[in-house]
């Protein structure tokens, strides 16, 4: 396999688990919770920071570990990234987490194919979207520029606390947006809501990116 095509590959197969896990752990929370919602979110919020950790461990040294197109965003930006892989990485992530959706559903044995009637929508939850992507990219530069071996455990430790403290649970993720609108479980979010909760992760992630540069790139890198 090509260089090229073992990074799409681990940008693929890593957003695909991601969303499996985020599914997943969302069906199984519900059944066993007995209506607890609050213990069914910190079931979620845990599984999706776990592997987190563990998808950026194996696949960071090939593809860098995105599994986000504002990730990947950013890093083209940044200049970090080719445009035409930029666009196949984004490519990669979406099919993956479509991808992911469907595994989960076949895990549970639920209808395969669905779309969400799960309402997320509103001020609120719009400007937790924000927040939630400004956060995640800020992890991830900060850590790239002082602590590139924390990488993956910065990134799970923020999506498992920003779960609980964004309105919207930091969806924070394009491609995990797009792949939650084809489950009408837990997890799920109404297609219609989408497009909006897409604006405001770029809006995040690119005031993110913004601010990085202003405290972090003036300042000498440090080595572990």
């Amino acid at each position: 396999m090509t260089e090229t095509g073992r990074k799409l590959g681990c940008e693929a197969l890593g957003t695909a688990l991601l969303v499996t896990t985020v599914v997943g752990s969302g069906i199984m929370a519900v059944n066993l919770a007995g209506g607890n919602v609050a213990l069914a979110l910190l079931a979620n919020a845990i599984a999706t920071g776990a592997i987190l950790v563990v998808l950026i461990t194996i696949f960071g040294p090939v593809s860098g570990a995105h599994f986000n197109p504002v990730v990947t965003l950013v890093m083209w930006m940044r200049g970090d990234l080719a445009a035409g892989l930029a666009v196949s990485y984004v490519i990669a992530q979406i099919g993956g987490g479509v991808a992911g959706t469907l595994a989960a559903h076949l895990m549970f044995d639920v209808t395969t194919m669905q779309l969400s009637q799960t309402a997320r929508t509103g001020g609120a939850q719009w400007f937790s979207e924000v927040i939630a992507a400004f956060g995640l990219l800020l992890t991830i530069l900060g850590c790239v520029r002082y602590r590139p071996d924390a990488v993956a455990s910065g990134v799970g430790l923020y999506i498992t606390s920003a779960y609980w403290f964004t309105a919207s649970t930091s969806f924070a993720n394009p491609a995990v947006t797009i792949a939650r609108g084809f489950t009408d479980t837990f997890a799920g979010i109404r297609p219609l809501d989408v497009p909006v909760f897409i604006l405001a992760q770029i809006a995040g992630a690119v005031l993110a990116l913004v601010c990085a540069r202003l405290l972090f790139e003036s300042e000498p890198a440090r080595t572990p």
